[in-house]
């Protein structure tokens, strides 16, 4: 698996444009209030899931990279054990399974490392390979100092359990990072809602209200212009949220 490319399932294709054809119905409504409009954007609905495709790519490196911490952890424990670092990746792969289960991102490379391991390949080959697709950083790191420690030979087991810990506590550091911005993302979901929600409650309170907005070719005007400036705003507050790690 390439993680820099993401490839969605029927059933994650279906969601997400279920997901984009309430945003329709609700643009469409709030903005328009036709029939017509609703119809003309259904071709974007078609083509959102492949949009969000991008934004996909990131959370299940994200989701990879917390396992690999605890990939890290059962690993520097086998080690410890006296396993060597070809063995301590087959023992690992056991305790992994049953911490996450045969489907888990990082159970998968842990077993394909195992079997490449089993087949001859050279440990650190093997973990390049891994590290190369994953286009993850800390992987990567880890990639380099393993084939560092198994050139060098010595203390091999020191130097991979302080490389486990170092990586774990970068891999801790983003994910409290993540943390402390959990509510201002939460916010900005609100936030974005918000506009919408008020009109909708407005327009049921006091029927009619808009309806000036939605017969005359100003209102309609004025509208669509309203609607470029809040998807301005949405793709704006995202852009400030967003934290490069």
């Amino acid at each position: 698996m390439i993680y820099d490319e993401y490839r969605l399932t029927p059933k994650e294709y279906l969601l997400h444009a279920m997901k984009a054809l309430a945003a329709d119905a609700l643009f469409s409504y709030v903005f328009y209030r036709s029939l017509p409009v609703f119809l003309a954007f259904l071709p974007a609905v078609l083509f959102y899931p492949l949009y969000i495709k991008k934004d996909l790519i990131p959370l299940r490196k994200r989701k990879l990279l917390l396992q690999f911490r605890e990939g890290l952890s059962v690993l520097s424990g086998s080690l410890s054990a006296g396993y060597s670092l070809e063995n301590a990746f087959a023992e690992s792969l056991r305790e992994l399974q049953l911490l996450f289960g045969s489907d888990a991102l990082i159970v998968r490379e842990f077993d394909q490392i195992a079997s490449l391991i089993s087949m001859n390949v050279p440990v650190e080959r093997a973990m390049d390979d891994f590290a190369e697709r994953s286009g993850v950083e800390e992987i990567r790191n880890f990639a380099r100092i393993l084939r560092i420690a198994k050139r060098s030979g010595g203390a091999l087991v020191s130097i991979m359990r302080h490389s486990c810990d170092t990586i774990g506590d970068k891999i801790q550091v983003k994910e409290e990072i993540l943390t402390m911005t959990a509510s201002r993302r939460f916010e900005q979901n609100i936030m974005n809602i918000a506009p919408l929600l008020v009109v909708v409650y407005i327009d049921f309170t006091n029927p009619g209200f808009f309806t000036v907005m939605y017969t005359t070719a100003v209102g309609r005007i004025v509208m669509t212009v309203c609607l470029a400036a809040y998807l301005f705003s949405v793709r704006l507050s995202m852009k400030i949220l967003s934290i490069e790690l």
